[in-house]
């Protein structure tokens, strides 16, 4: 799309925008210019967070003490923090809404179903997220080319 990752030259309301773009610039900004001691050292705003260094090594002690207080609950053991943790890393910058959809069906698929239809879960969980996924990509097709093309872009809150 043309100047997709210019908003100024983009028409009034476009819902195009290129985030992937701002994220690095903010981050070549952040430690180019203005340097990880005025950021997260004593000098700087966000020097708290380098709490969550402490958090991240203590946060598996208590998931390591409820497996040995409780050794029959065996789903404790699959609890990993530090994958929990990490993970959100790789996650997009998206909004909250998505989260959440991502979470209730990965826990209903994953938890719910594994337990109840092993089966069925072994034999179409893999078909079921490459349909999930191309579910996705064709509700953009479709809704760029029913709602978006003729200018409408839904309510603004």
């Amino acid at each position: 799309m043309e100047n997709i990752c210019h908003p100024s030259k983009l028409p009034v309301e476009s819902p195009w925008t290129c985030p992937g773009d701002d994220a690095y610039y903010n981050a070549s900004i952040i430690w180019g210019l203005v340097g990880p001691m005025r950021m997260f050292g004593r000098l700087g705003l966000y020097s708290k967070m380098n709490y969550f260094f402490l958090i991240g090594i203590l946060a598996p002690v208590p998931v390591w003490i409820l497996s040995l207080k409780f050794p029959k609950k065996t789903w404790i053991k699959y609890v990993n923090v530090p994958v929990i943790l990490s993970g959100t890393g790789g996650m997009l910058a998206v909004k909250a809404v998505n989260y959440m959809c991502w979470l209730s069906v990965g826990i209903v698929f994953n938890l719910v179903v594994y337990n109840r239809y092993r089966g069925w879960w072994v034999r179409h969980n893999y078909i079921l997220s490459a349909g999930l996924d191309a579910g996705i990509a064709f509700s953009a097709v479709l809704l760029f080319f029913t709602l978006q093309m003729k200018k409408i872009n839904g309510p603004i809150w």
